[in-house]
């Protein structure tokens, strides 16, 4: 089930929001959370019951993994509990999401002939799997208190996170679940909540969305693009990740208001970055913490030296290239990634002298690049993406570009209000005009969790809020996924 969706906005949101704070009200503290869980379940369930069995067992295993855990004083059987541990939820997400590429790779160089699974990548499950980790190594290290099997399935299975996070620490949900002063509703936290919702699917429905069909377009006729229209594909494809991870964290940061949770923040204006450090600092914040956590630090982080540091940094690009992906692509992509981040650490000292506006534009630029690469089905094709910034052509936009903004329901509109011709004059001008908006505003306005807390929910906030879910509501003709539910 997708948040953008009529199914869920008119039918399984209000349903599971009253049903917990009924059962609740109700007294009936372990039925609610019951209730959570099942909700939870059949909003990650109604697509596939398979996914569902894999969610469902994956927590059952891993929960009776970690009470045997407990009851192991000797430091040699939790060890060995904990590589257990590792091998399953690893060995489960190899099986889905790379066992194709490693064979593909292997009959390639061995020139064998294995024969390839072609399983479907189950939703969710890099996230998932990454927060039974979590709680495993947390365990093991004698860091987290005992939960009940309830408790740690509404933890894994929470649905505003489970699909495509934020990575949530069993020690930031389970509690303020348990809370008795999180059990009833909060006006200002229901604020917050449909106020960041709206926030987000505006930034899905209206912007990423939109930006999809100029990318696909673009992706679909590299062969055809000139220079200019090779900047506009890849521009545009880096406002279309950005509002669309934006969003899908506005709106699950929404969600969880709504049950009086504030999950952790997972975008942080990363285009406001002067560096390819800070942008990762900004960007899927709770992955690079995760990754700082369980892979840099036990690595020896900073700790042994500069070479050892830049190895270090460089093993942790590589994995999250690799966890975004099966493809080369992503394994070039967080190569490339991590020497910007070594060059930037390196060269600090130097990079701080130039203004920070001209420091913004690099990043924003290298970025733009790299997510090229990202973007890209095989390295041949992101290579040529590249290579196309040569190729002067005539200096026009690429006519499929042009028409496919053009079918848009706003530019239909535009043209009846009497629009039509500037709009055939200058076919290239509303696209570029909007994608110009777009990137001023990643820029210069605050970000989601800046507005949600400030406090100001009046008359004018609530017409935001109300005309935003309406014309997200209208723009919903093709429901369409959130980009990180691949990964």
């Amino acid at each position: 089930m997708l948040f953008n969706s009529y199914l869920f906005v008119f039918l399984f949101l209000p349903l599971v929001v009253i049903g917990y704070y009924c059962l609740h009200h109700w007294k009936l503290e372990k039925a609610a959370l019951g209730y959570l869980v099942v909700m939870s379940m059949v909003f990650y369930g109604y697509n596939s019951i398979q996914y569902l069995v894999i969610l469902a067992v994956s927590i059952l295993a891993n929960y009776l993994l970690v009470r045997g855990m407990d009851r192991i004083h000797g430091l040699a059987g939790r060890k060995l509990l904990l590589i257990l541990g590792l091998l399953y939820n690893l060995g489960i997400l190899f099986y889905f999401k790379y066992y194709d590429f490693f064979i593909e790779n292997v009959n390639a160089v061995l020139r064998t002939d294995y024969h390839f699974l072609r399983l479907a990548l189950p939703l969710g499950i890099s996230f998932y799997t990454f927060q039974q980790l979590s709680y495993v190594i947390d365990s093991y290290r004698g860091d987290c208190e005992r939960y009940t099997l309830l408790e740690y399935a509404a933890y894994v299975s929470f649905f505003p996170q489970l699909i495509a996070g934020p990575i949530v620490y069993h020690d930031e949900l389970i509690p303020r679940l348990r809370a008795e002063k999180n059990h009833h509703i909060q006006y200002e936290n229901l604020c917050k909540g449909l106020y960041a919702f709206a926030l987000g699917m505006a930034k899905k429905v209206l912007a990423a969305d939109t930006l999809s069909k100029v990318v696909t377009v673009g992706y679909e006729h590299v062969d055809a693009l000139n220079s200019v229209s090779t900047i506009l594909v890849m521009v545009c494809y880096s406002m279309q990740i950005y509002f669309d991870f934006s969003g899908y964290c506005d709106m699950a940061y929404g969600i969880g208001f709504l049950f009086n949770v504030e999950l952790p923040v997972n975008f942080n204006s990363p285009y406001k970055a002067a560096s390819v450090r800070e942008f990762w600092d900004r960007w899927h914040m709770t992955l690079t913490r995760f990754f700082t956590k369980y892979v840099y630090i036990p690595l020896g982080g900073s700790r042994r030296g500069k070479v050892r540091t830049y190895v270090n940094t460089m093993i942790v690009f590589l994995v999250s290239g690799i966890w975004h992906g099966a493809n080369w692509t992503f394994i070039l992509w967080g190569v490339v990634n991590g020497l910007g981040s070594l060059f930037d650490r390196i060269l600090d000292r130097v990079l701080r002298k130039i203004p920070r506006m001209l420091r913004v534009t690099a990043a924003f630029c290298f970025c733009t690049a790299a997510w090229s690469m990202f973007r890209a089905d095989s390295v041949k094709q992101g290579l040529q993406m590249i290579g196309n910034l040569g190729v002067s052509g005539d200096g026009k936009l690429y006519g499929g570009i042009q028409e496919v903004f053009q079918q848009l329901c706003e530019v239909r509109m535009l043209r009846r209000l009497g629009m039509g011709s500037l709009i055939q004059t200058c076919p290239w001008l509303l696209l570029t005009a909007f994608v110009l908006l777009l990137i001023i505003g990643c820029l210069v306005m605050r970000n989601t969790q800046e507005k949600v807390n400030d406090g100001r929910y009046g008359v004018r906030r609530i017409a935001v809020t109300v005309g935003l879910l309406l014309w997200s509501i209208l723009s919903l003709s093709e429901v369409s996924e959130f980009l990180y539910f691949n990964f």
